[in-house]
């Protein structure tokens, strides 16, 4: 193996320690980055390499890191040091001018939608979820509820606000793609008609690829429904894939079963197209490496893009202690992972919108383009 490939491996080893263990962090806290909610939270946008990773930097393990970065510059740039030798120098995205303005109703844009990475727009429209609030069903890393304990957001977004402030994003900060997830709601449609009249209402505004994100409803009529109103792609989330920890980890969303999401996938993939229907697999909450490559496989057979992302345990939820995944275990997955999706032609790179085009939330897009080269 040559010297570049030595180091472009050191550095993949590097990036993946540094996400799943954390950043302490030596300035106070601002805006980019938020404490509880969906989604990557307890997290910062940090650029190390010429990859963008949302890294944490409020969770009790980074609390612990060995990794901690000093003050930035003005423009954003620190000094990342490793049990205080410093290995690099690191850029932290800044915040957006979205941030400052305010709804026509008087919301700061901030509480409606966040950036993510460097130009991504993401939101969760209903800030609930019928099994939350209780513990025989909900899942034990959601942390949905905690920013709106923090009041950092607010607990539904209306279609005319995300409008809003999507076209203020794209026009003030080159936003590329917008997320929209979901907590699940008792209609059996399970957040899709939510997601539905809202991506509506942003496409009239601003024309912006959307991924949308909820359960897989009962009628699979939505995902025509989704596509039509202007979705470029969808996600539907297994996060554990063997029952085993499905049920122990979720209870509630486990009784929604792998064959159900399968019927889902299959048929999602007709309407959006391979790849553009994808699935976020947490990496460290007790499926074994060879569960995770499995699946990922028969996902992949589908048309489904498997986005494979170390779990990071959230403050104030059951897991909070649970350990992460380190550095060899991420790896023995990502990088056949990655080998298989290049393979089949559906890398980060070719799909039009969501997580998975994003990236940030794990290190896979970084060993397609090993593969890929």
């Amino acid at each position: 193996m040559n010297s570049t490939l030595i180091q472009q491996e050191h550095n993949y080893a590097l990036l993946n320690d540094i996400q799943t263990q954390g950043i302490r962090l030596e300035q106070s806290e601002d805006l980019t980055s938020r404490q509880g909610g969906a989604g990557p939270t307890d997290h910062k946008a940090v650029t190390i390499f010429n990859s963008t990773l949302m890294i944490p930097v409020y969770s009790n393990a980074a609390k612990k890191s060995p990794f901690t970065a000093s003050t930035p510059s003005k423009m954003g740039y620190a000094s990342l040091k490793q049990n205080g030798e410093t290995i690099t120098t690191i850029r932290f995205v800044g915040e957006p001018k979205f941030y400052k303005e305010k709804s026509s109703d008087g919301i700061p844009f901030w509480k409606i939608a966040r950036l993510h990475s460097k130009d991504v727009l993401a939101t969760t429209v209903l800030q609930n979820c019928m099994r939350y609030k209780n513990k025989d069903t909900s899942c034990q890393f959601c942390a949905i509820g905690e920013s709106l304990n923090y009041d950092t957001t607010i607990a539904y977004k209306k279609p005319f606000q995300l409008a809003e402030v999507a076209k203020t994003a794209v026009e003030l900060d080159g936003i590329k793609q917008f997320i929209m997830t979901t907590g699940t709601p008792s209609s059996s449609d399970r957040g899709a008609k939510i997601l539905f009249e809202s991506v509506l209402a942003v496409k009239e505004a601003i024309d912006i690829p959307i991924q949308v994100q909820c359960e897989p409803p009962d009628d699979f009529n939505w995902f025509t429904k989704l596509k039509d109103a202007g979705a470029s792609s969808i996600g539907m989330h297994l996060e554990a894939v063997s029952d085993r920890v499905r049920h122990k980890i979720m209870p509630g969303k486990a009784e929604v079963s792998i064959p159900f999401y399968f019927e889902a996938f299959k048929s999602a993939v007709r309407v959006f197209g391979k790849g553009n229907v994808s699935t976020y697999i947490l990496a460290g909450l007790g499926d074994t490496e060879r569960e995770i490559i499995d699946m990922s496989n028969k996902l992949i057979d589908i048309g489904v893009y498997p986005f494979v992302v170390p779990f990071v345990p959230v403050r104030n939820t059951p897991l909070q202690n649970h350990k992460s995944p380190d550095k060899d275990f991420m790896h023995s997955i990502l990088d056949p992972l990655a080998q298989q999706l290049v393979k089949a032609g559906m890398t980060s790179n070719t799909l039009e919108s969501g997580c998975a085009k994003c990236g940030a939330c794990s290190t896979l897009s970084s060993f397609e383009k090993k593969y890929a080269s």
